[in-house]
């Protein structure tokens, strides 16, 4: 049986007539190792440029910068917003304590204004607060006090005033 001689193309893939089979071109920039082993960037015209890695477009990694600094933005807001929303409920527990001790204070009138000062200050110790002052002006409570430092940057702590007295009489 009479064989068919092969292609030129098949010849070529096979190395019979000494080329590498298919267009090479070796850079100066590639190892030993990759002539050896007819690894190369392949350039062609058109189609074959889109695998040639080694040359980035000069863009290459700024999405990665944006989307880095966004998220970083994004965790300060987050964390200022958490702050500010402490700060608040920090203002409104301090708030809470001078109403419920002026209160306190003005329910127990009768018993004189030191036993109903002790009844605010009762109240300002339960509620974590510490009492700055309570007075008397005629029938009426006044009662100040200040919520613990919230440790920022030696910030004072919150402070509220309340005044309670008898519901009979106008202010």
């Amino acid at each position: 049986m009479h064989q068919a001689e092969p292609s030129r193309a098949a010849k070529q893939a096979r190395g019979v007539d000494g080329s590498s089979g298919g267009r090479v071109e070796h850079l100066g920039d590639s190892s030993r190792a990759d002539r050896v082993s007819g690894r190369a960037d392949f350039r062609s015209e058109g189609a074959g440029e889109r695998f040639r890695s080694r040359d980035r477009h000069p863009d290459s990694g700024a999405a990665t910068i944006w989307t880095a600094m966004a998220v970083a933005a994004l965790a300060g807001v987050a964390v200022l917003v958490c702050w500010l929303a402490a700060a608040v409920d920090a203002r409104h527990r301090v708030e809470a304590a001078a109403d419920l001790g002026a209160l306190a204070a003005a329910s127990h009138a009768r018993e004189g204004p030191d036993r109903a000062c002790q009844h605010a200050r009762w109240i300002a110790d339960r509620m974590g607060v510490t009492l700055l002052t309570c007075r008397w002006q005629r029938l009426d409570a006044f009662v100040e006090v200040r919520g613990p430092s919230p440790g920022l940057g030696g910030l004072p702590g919150p402070a509220a005033r309340a005044r309670a007295g008898p519901t009979d009489r106008p202010p």
